[in-house]
């Protein structure tokens, strides 16, 4: 008889034990039961349309490059909690020309004794957790003539607040690049790389159930404003630049999404 009942224990666990794993897996979670609506993973999300330059891929971001102004014209890249807290790669200094860009890059002569810094638009700060991700942020193609002072102030503190939102959202999607489409513009160097006018970042968390997103355009100088004075929509950005943000998204979610400021 005892060993009936051990037997009928053991049986009724491993039923448990199964009950728990299925219901583990088939059970909604909280997130994915907030407004019944629980988005799906779209593969290139981050990606804009409408840019009149060249394409190219690194490791970790995607950028186009504008041959007319030697710059990027966005730069785009997926960002996740996981890279923010992994922070294995020391920072190392290595500018050089893109040589993937077709028409060739901006390069360190023309850089050199402009009064410009070669301010980054994909941040080294957010690829440390990768050598080749680090090392491929510090391509010209990827860089923009900023001023020392706008480059590690006001700029430096909207790079710091997006890893910020990344660590907190668990995933975002970040698109930084400068306005030129005000131009002329003064340019440096022989290549007569342009200085921007304006920058610009949105960003979009995509990851139930705080579905949002944001924009911000700063004029290029320091400020003490904080950053909550250069956040705009979505949309407001997609005005100044031309670009078409997050074009895979639903049309009712885009539409949603980049007419708010959340």
């Amino acid at each position: 008889k005892g060993g009936r009942a051990l037997k009928r224990i053991i049986f009724l666990f491993l039923i448990l034990v199964v009950l728990f794993v299925v219901l583990a897996f088939l059970t909604p979670t909280e997130s994915e039961m907030e407004d019944g609506y629980n988005p799906t993973y779209i593969a290139n999300l981050e990606i804009p349309a409408g840019g009149k330059g060249e394409v190219i891929e690194h490791t970790g971001y995607t950028l186009s490059y504008n041959e007319k102004y030697e710059v990027p014209e966005w730069v785009a890249y997926e960002l996740t909690r996981e890279e923010v807290v992994t922070q294995s790669v020391e920072r190392k200094d290595n500018f050089r020309e893109d040589k993937a860009v077709t028409t060739g890059s901006a390069t360190l002569n023309d850089y050199k004794k402009s009064g410009y810094d070669r301010g980054h638009m994909a941040p080294a700060a957010d690829f440390r957790w990768s050598f080749d991700a680090m090392n491929d942020t510090f391509y010209l193609s990827n860089m923009c003539p900023q001023t020392h002072a706008f480059n590690a102030g006001i700029w430096s503190d909207l790079e710091e607040a997006v890893r910020s939102i990344a660590y907190e959202d668990e995933c975002i999607y970040v698109v930084t690049g400068p306005v030129l489409t005000d131009g002329p513009y003064e340019t440096i160097g022989e290549n007569k790389v342009a200085v921007p006018k304006y920058f610009y970042k949105v960003i979009l968390d995509y990851t139930a159930p705080t579905i949002k997103a944001i924009g911000f355009i700063m004029p290029h100088e320091n400020s003490k404003e904080p950053l909550s004075y250069f956040a705009v929509t979505v949309d407001e950005v997609e005005d100044i630049t031309g670009l078409d943000f997050f074009p895979l998204l639903p049309d009712d979610e885009e539409e949603k999404l980049e007419s708010s400021l959340d």
